[in-house]
């Protein structure tokens, strides 16, 4: 009989620990959903703004951006700060992971890797030429 009982215990607590699992899985899912990421330019004229997938949700250009730069000057400068942004989606989602699931879980991998691949960390500007390659 004390067989039988370990096994409902051990069963019990093993259906308790998926359900957790699966609570906390949904919960970062709402959480992940949630998020944006903001970045500006070093002069502060150029703010991006990504949503929870990535995409561009604001740009807001000061008057002064456009002045400074070529139109190609400032259309590298755009998509350098989109990617910052989405960088720090990419933290944000990281940070999420750790609260939730965490970093150690399958899922809590899954997600950041899955983040991680679709925004890579940007070079240092050192190592990007000059004609953006």
């Amino acid at each position: 009989m004390r067989d039988v009982d370990a096994a409902e215990d051990w069963l019990d607590s093993w259906v308790a620990g998926v359900n957790t699992q699966a609570e906390r899985t949904a919960q970062l899912a709402r959480q992940v959903a949630a998020l944006s990421a903001k970045a500006r330019s070093e002069d502060g004229t150029i703010t991006v703004t990504v949503g929870a997938s990535g995409q561009i949700v604001g740009l807001d250009l000061d008057d002064r951006a456009a002045g400074r730069r070529t139109g190609a000057e400032l259309s590298a400068e755009i998509l350098t700060v989109m990617r910052a942004a989405q960088g720090r989606l990419t933290q944000e989602v990281a940070e999420q992971v750790r609260e939730t699931v965490g970093t150690d879980t399958e899922t809590g991998r899954a997600v950041v890797d899955s983040f991680s691949r679709r925004f890579p960390e940007e070079p240092e500007p050192d190592e990007v030429r000059r004609d953006g390659r």
